[in-house]
């Protein structure tokens, strides 16, 4: 009886991976604006309806928005700069500045569809409107690589996959690979954003190398006690600043759209 009820069980799991592979392999397709192929589950009409819907919460938890409206003006209108002079403008996402009231927590941020938020804590230590640039070249480039979207997509990939293992009793393991996977995805997304920062700074006009200094600036804010890199959903500041570097030459060769 115990033995008949395995195999149930083990074609029930079964049954649910294969359906999950299947699934993503149905979403997968190329980003137009990256050229990278990504597991792909929502539309840019979700991405934008799940921004907007979030958005008030998300201010929220940080204070509210900044009272100062010149702030506020100076980050719509770099902002709104990069987008006019990149490929960001080709894109159907809704793209909304927002400058968060928060005076402590330094971290900037984009929700899937364009809504994109910077903290007064870290708009207080940016030296100039370049490195405010590069913050939201930045955060623009999470928007246009459909990095959430890929990352809910994933999710419920290993959801799915957790649940046919679990039939088998190996859902715990399942689940610590799809944990392992979507931190890789993070460092990816963060590293890729910075490369499309570098584009759009360069398309603007505002000088690349300011992104260096964003970057020191982070570094300085973490302190000595830093959570190290294999531990973080982002890559340690210096490895950042190399790749920047790189993308700086790179573009400088070859300008791009």
């Amino acid at each position: 009886m115990r033995r008949g009820s395995f195999k149930i069980r083990l074609l029930i799991g079964l049954a649910v991976v294969v359906f999950a592979f299947l699934r993503r392999c149905s979403q997968q397709e190329e980003n137009p604006y990256t050229g990278r192929t990504q597991a792909i589950s929502l539309s840019p009409e979700q991405e934008i309806a799940i921004g907007l819907q979030s958005a008030p919460q998300m201010a929220q938890q940080h204070g509210g928005l900044h009272p100062n409206n010149q702030y506020q003006a100076l980050v719509d209108n770099v902002g709104n700069k990069l987008i006019d002079n990149s490929i960001a403008q080709q894109t159907p996402y809704k793209y909304e500045f927002h400058l968060l009231a928060d005076p402590k927590t330094i971290n900037a941020f984009a929700l899937p569809g364009g809504q994109i938020f910077i903290t007064y804590a870290l708009f207080s230590k940016l030296e100039n409107e370049d490195q405010l640039a590069g913050v939201l070249g930045h955060e623009i480039g999470h928007v246009l690589g459909k990095h959430s979207n890929e990352r809910i997509t994933n999710s419920n990939f290993w959801s799915t996959l957790a649940m046919g293992a679990a039939a088998i009793d190996f859902g715990q393991v399942a689940q610590q690979i799809g944990q392992g996977q979507l931190l890789k995805n993070g460092r990816g997304d963060e590293l890729e954003s910075d490369d499309l920062g570098v584009r759009f700074m360069m398309k603007a006009g505002y000088n690349p190398e300011e992104m260096i200094g964003v970057m020191q600036i982070l570094k300085d804010a973490a302190g000595p006690n830093r959570v190290p890199e294999f531990q973080s959903t982002h890559p340690d500041p210096e490895n950042r600043i190399e790749k920047i570097r790189e993308s700086i030459a790179k573009y400088r060769k070859a300008p791009q759209t």
